[in-house]
């Protein structure tokens, strides 16, 4: 079976390398799957989840937003945030929404377009987080995605 080769890419690290049967995840135009042979791809990433399927295996992860390049099978990814679901601390990002949910009422007092759109978009990447690490983290996992004793 054809596969696509994938690199996901943040500033800090290699988020993960490796052959899969397709990947779907959100665009500035809606959500986008893709196969091997797809035509070639140039698109903006929004946050949300990323969800990749290999050997009838599904994984997801969260992004809080950036690019993808798709051509000749190979998928490049650069985001500016990406967790595989087992890397995220439930918590933290449960805490991260409310503080930004928080700004944001703030910020609709004092409107300031780009600032309102910084914020929302803070938003976005939390819950994104929130909704991998709830639904689709290993179990045994505690908030702070390390293994429970």
């Amino acid at each position: 079976m054809k596969t696509i080769k994938l690199k996901v890419t943040t500033p800090e690290r290699v988020v993960l390398e490796t052959q899969v049967e397709q990947i779907t995840l959100s665009t500035q135009v809606g959500k986008v799957t893709i196969l091997p042979n797809h035509v070639p791809l140039l698109s903006i990433i929004v946050p949300g989840i990323i969800e990749t399927k290999q050997e009838g295996q599904i994984e997801h992860m969260a992004t809080s937003g950036g690019f993808l390049e798709f051509h000749d099978n190979e998928l490049t990814i650069l985001a500016d945030t990406a967790e595989r679901a087992d890397e995220i601390d439930l918590e933290r990002a449960q805490e991260a929404r409310e503080k930004a949910a928080e700004m944001k009422k703030d910020q609709q007092m004092h409107i300031d377009e780009n600032q309102y759109a910084i914020v929302v978009s803070g938003i976005e990447k939390q819950l994104a987080r929130i909704r991998v690490a709830k639904k689709y983290r290993p179990k045994g996992l505690g908030n702070k995605g390390v293994p429970r004793n």
